[in-house]
């Protein structure tokens, strides 16, 4: 009898394990988007002034009212979600940096049966451009995976975002506080899809490609709701708390080949909207002296007469991150694409500034590194891209 007792319960640990082993598959499932990046841009100047605008923004923390003279740039160089809100798809950007997801700047928003208005106003200023309508909720799926009274914001006018219908925002919710009229802040889509049983965690997996040649757009972007993808990185994810109210981290340790360009420790931004790479003005003032470029008024951009063959690097969460020259160097067959003529080499490194933040990871550094945005367990985290 003890002998089938103890049969008994090994049968019945091992139907419990099996058990909820199948109860957390269930619960985690990893849902996937793709995303295509695409680029409007006729001029490298365009891009620069977009960039400046935003991460002049971010350290100003300015109210809409305050920034009504910011420079508009209408041409984009972003990833790409289509996104279906009711019966509609839009072209919206991927933005880390900002947490509203709204529609209607170039494809106009109508309610169909599950779109509701809420009677409340909404604006939000990016630096770059900004946008002000009323909010509405409705279904919002990308990739086919979705959620039912999203918050979004439908644009009565809108600036900076032609070529685009508007924004799908991946930062944290406290971004959102104050851009609805009535409210403190408002669930994001990534919040939704874990409050309605889509996804068990709030963590988002980026994955980021460059542009394939002279290519103007291709399809090489993931987003990965709920987990990482293991495919998509080599090595292991360095994580590190996120700073708010970002995705902010500590960058220290700069570095051009073996020579170290500082060691103070920098604010940064994990930010999929800006395009290039900032780093403190101290920083790239030795930048400069130590690689020998110079920065060319007609680009906006660092330039070099003869290609580096230096890494540049940084540490972040105790991990050196190091971006080889074809890394951090504008690709040439994408001169014609970026209005960029003649010879010389240019780089995505540039000025942040001196005021915090100073530090921006953006696109051109993400397209070699996955990117993970963990909300549960309040962290960002890179690796590798594979």
């Amino acid at each position: 009898m003890v002998r089938i007792a103890i049969q008994a319960a090994f049968v019945a640990v091992v139907v419990g394990l099996a058990s909820a082993l199948s109860i957390e598959q269930r619960a985690a499932p990893l849902v996937k988007a793709p995303l295509k990046k695409i680029s409007t841009v006729t001029n490298i100047t365009n891009i620069v002034a977009h960039d400046n605008a935003r991460l002049s923004h971010y350290f100003k923390k300015s109210p809409i009212s305050e920034l009504a003279s910011a420079p508009v740039i209408n041409e984009i160089f972003s990833y790409i979600a289509e996104t279906v809100v009711g019966s509609q798809t839009f072209n919206l950007i991927v933005d880390t940096g900002s947490s509203n997801t709204w529609v209607g700047a170039t494809t106009k928003f109508v309610a169909g049966s599950t779109g509701k208005s809420t009677g409340d106003s909404v604006e939000v200023s990016y630096g770059s451009g900004s946008f002000s309508g009323t909010e509405f909720t409705d279904t919002v799926s990308i990739g086919g995976t979705g959620v039912t009274g999203q918050s979004i914001g439908v644009a009565k006018t809108s600036s900076g975002f032609e070529g685009t219908d508007g924004i799908v925002g991946f930062g944290p919710v406290d971004l959102t506080e104050d851009t609805v009229s009535g409210v403190s802040t408002v669930p994001t889509f990534m919040q939704n899809l874990v409050s309605q049983g889509v996804i068990s965690e709030n963590i988002l997996g980026v994955s980021f490609a460059p542009l394939s040649g002279s290519d103007e757009e291709d399809t090489n972007g993931e987003l990965t709701f709920g987990g990482v993808d293991d495919s998509k990185f080599t090595g292991s994810i360095t994580y590190t708390t996120a700073v708010a109210p970002w995705w902010g981290v500590s960058v220290s340790k700069f570095a051009f080949g073996s020579t170290s360009l500082g060691t103070t420790t920098a604010s940064g931004i994990v930010d999929t909207g800006t395009t290039l790479l900032y780093v403190p003005t101290t920083i790239y003032t030795k930048f400069l002296s130590t690689s020998g470029g110079k920065l060319d008024n007609n680009s906006g951009l660092v330039k070099f007469t003869t290609k580096p063959t230096s890494n540049f690097s940084f540490v972040v969460g105790g991990t050196t991150f190091s971006l080889t020259p074809t890394q951090y160097l504008v690709p040439t067959a994408q001169y014609s694409n970026w209005g960029i003529s003649g010879s010389g080499f240019y780089t995505y490194i540039a000025d942040g500034g001196s005021e915090a933040p100073n530090t921006i990871l953006g696109m051109t550094f993400l397209e070699n590194f996955y990117s993970v945005y963990d909300v549960a367990n309040n962290r960002v985290g890179l690796a590798p891209a594979a």
